[in-house]
């Protein structure tokens, strides 16, 4: 969807033409009512659930949370999975030409946050003639938007589902997303972000970016169970190749990654981790940030999740109690690290299900009640 008017950025800058790629599945009722927007994390995009006709492994990120019959089941909501301004998957970004220049934005892609993409949500759910969403979700930065969705838009939210996510990043979560930006930075072939003109991408740098998160995705216990100290060979090698199982998984992580992601993308993503912080507006009083949402929230962490812990979850399912709103809360202790929010924990997917039959039976109630208004 194509939009012309300009969309102003916290930053003081805004993008005067951009475009936002989404992908629904379901069926939007009659009234509009059954919609729920799924906002993604640092590496994924609109392609939430199914698989494209003929194109091999070209799975959504979450399809085994999102489609018929699963815990968010789209033989009865409407799911839109939207990719953000800044991203590399369709939507406007840095790859992209800057009307202005008529070259492509580069380095000069203006920095976007949680809240300008919330905005941009928006603009998309009104040309959808979407009110309200039955429920906004996302995990790690996907649930910094919901949470920024029930804020900025209290009364077009009716659920906020917030998985594996925080309110703020820690000072060290911030420390390991500046390594990940300078080693795209100093790589050679950045060239200051106009690396598309020369022809080449900044591979080593986007390599060792990738690298230094999924070592924080992932907990100690995980990475010991599945590769301990094991060796690729039958000895060391006495070099700097790779000796070790691990090694070889990290390698492979990065040069998948490098293939596919944009390196200015990467930076501006990062960056958006970094700023998120709606209490910061409140003197750091997070309960007065909540203070005026409307949703009712669903907040999920992982025991092992050490990058978004448990203790943050707390400390927004805290906020919301003291300000009398209704919250569920499930901590799930499975050793996946952060990662576990992507996986197929039974505990973990029968919460978010029977969550979401309570959002359907209140739809449903609604729907009825209004139904003999009517009559």
């Amino acid at each position: 969807m194509h939009f012309t008017q300009p969309l102003p950025l916290q930053s003081g800058a805004s993008l005067a033409d951009y475009t936002l790629v989404y992908e629904t599945y379901g069926t939007l009722n009659a009234d509009h009512s059954n919609a729920v927007l799924v906002c993604h994390a640092l590496n994924a995009s609109h392609h939430v659930a199914g698989t494209y006709e003929g194109q091999p492994r070209s799975t959504g990120w979450w399809d085994n949370m999102v489609g018929p019959g699963k815990a968010l089941d789209t033989d009865r909501f409407f799911v839109i999975g939207v990719n953000n301004p800044g991203s590399c998957f369709g939507s406007t970004g840095p790859m992209h030409t800057n009307p202005a220049t008529g070259k492509p934005y580069g380095a000069a892609f203006p920095v976007v946050t949680v809240e300008d993409w919330v905005h941009a949500q928006a603009r998309l759910a009104d040309k959808l003639g979407i009110q309200q969403f039955a429920a906004v979700m996302g995990g790690s930065l996907g649930g910094m938007q919901a949470m920024a969705w029930s804020i900025l838009y209290p009364s077009r939210v009716r659920h906020c589902l917030v998985i594996a996510s925080t309110p703020k990043l820690s000072a060290q979560n911030i420390a390991f997303n500046d390594v990940a930006r300078q080693a795209i930075l100093t790589d050679p072939d950045y060239h200051a972000g106009d690396f598309y003109a020369h022809g080449v991408v900044p591979k080593n740098g986007l390599r060792v970016a990738r690298m230094i998160g999924h070592i924080t995705y992932l907990s100690d216990d995980d990475m010991a169970e599945k590769f301990g100290r094991d060796l690729r060979g039958a000895d060391y090698q006495f070099g700097y190749g790779i000796d070790f199982e691990i090694e070889s998984y990290l390698r492979y992580q990065g040069d998948k990654f490098s293939e596919y992601f944009d390196a200015n993308t990467y930076l501006l993503i990062t960056k958006a981790l970094d700023y998120f912080d709606p209490a910061r507006a409140f003197n750091g009083d997070l309960t007065a940030a909540l203070a005026n949402t409307q949703a009712e929230f669903l907040v999920v962490s992982f025991s092992t999740d050490w990058r978004f812990a448990p203790e943050r979850s707390r400390e927004i399912v805290q906020a919301l109690v003291k300000n009398n709103h209704k919250v569920s809360y499930a901590e799930i202790d499975a050793p996946h690290g952060h990662d576990a929010f992507l996986l197929d924990d039974p505990r973990y997917m029968a919460v978010v299900r029977t969550y979401y039959d309570k959002v359907w039976q209140a739809l449903e109630s609604a729907v009825a009640t209004k139904q003999l208004e009517a009559a």
